[in-house]
């Protein structure tokens, strides 16, 4: 059994629940999902079953559209609702300042995550630390907003779309676009409605899942260019021997009409870097 699941995530699991269900369910051992979604977070999940599970980094690097509700007034040491709240009186701002400052955030930019998040210091989780009280700094990353809209302001509580780039923690815009503003915030919502190719509307619930809801790999990986190497290439592929091609690139490599995973040609020379057929 191998394939991708575009998972929806309720509210109140984390993304190892949701994997940990997805083995009882499909009666497998191979699952993992593709990046984390926070456990008040609910929305896009990719899972990957079987041999898909190598295709990890592949889907981590994708890019995704958030849906978040940021309420104004305070800060927590977790920059969401389930934190302790370490800076409170703060105002909330109008529409019309929240719109002109939101411009400002669209682009490349360096962004400090979250202490309460799964970043590694000297080999541990940052999260780890801070709720051992243990002092630290994270380094900020490089991370890009392509579209930042603010869709309304009920009371103190914001709501946005967000599409940004993979590792953009939403909790550190939320903060940063309150300070921005002389203010605090928390993030209290946050759906996260694509992940790459994989849009919310075509997602599946946990009570919904079966096998027959697996995407094929080579459908997952549309975005691709196929490979189709002539057979006299079949046993040359299969002892993992390197293949002169005539350019270079990434490629979903197949052979004989066989998925062997992806690709990569580097000076005219391929070698499949993630293996995915089934043996």
């Amino acid at each position: 059994m191998t394939g991708v699941i575009n998972l929806y995530k309720p509210k109140g699991i984390t993304s190892s629940d949701a994997v940990v269900r997805t083995k009882r369910i499909l009666h497998t051992r191979a699952v993992g999902h593709m990046g984390t979604l926070d456990p008040q977070g609910e929305g896009v999940l990719i899972l990957g079953v079987g041999k898909a599970t190598r295709l990890f980094d592949y889907f981590l690097g994708k890019d995704k559209v958030y849906e978040a509700e940021f309420t104004f007034g305070h800060e927590t040491d977790t920059l969401d609702g389930e934190g302790v709240v370490i800076h409170d009186g703060g105002v909330v701002p109008s529409i019309k300042d929240i719109s002109e400052k939101i411009k400002s955030f669209i682009g490349r930019q360096m962004q400090y995550p979250p202490k309460y998040s799964a970043k590694k210091v000297s080999g541990r989780k940052a999260y780890d630390m801070a709720r051992s009280g243990e002092q630290f700094e994270l380094k900020p990353c490089e991370i890009e907003i392509f579209d930042f809209e603010p869709i309304d302001l009920i009371g103190s509580k914001l709501t946005v779309r967000i599409h940004c780039s993979s590792g953009t923690y939403i909790r550190s815009i939320c903060r940063d676009l309150a300070h921005s503003l002389d203010t605090y915030a928390v993030m209290t919502a946050i759906k996260r409605t694509r992940c790459g190719n994989f849009d919310i509307s075509e997602s599946v619930a946990l009570d919904e899942l079966t096998e027959e809801k697996l995407i094929p790999v080579e459908k997952a990986l549309c975005g691709l260019e196929d490979l189709i190497l002539p057979d006299g290439y079949y046993k040359d592929i299969c002892n993992g021997r390197k293949i002169k091609l005539d350019r270079d690139g990434r490629f979903l490599v197949f052979c004989k009409g066989e998925l062997f995973g992806i690709g990569e040609s580097k000076n005219g020379i391929l070698a499949v870097k993630t293996y995915l057929r089934e043996s």
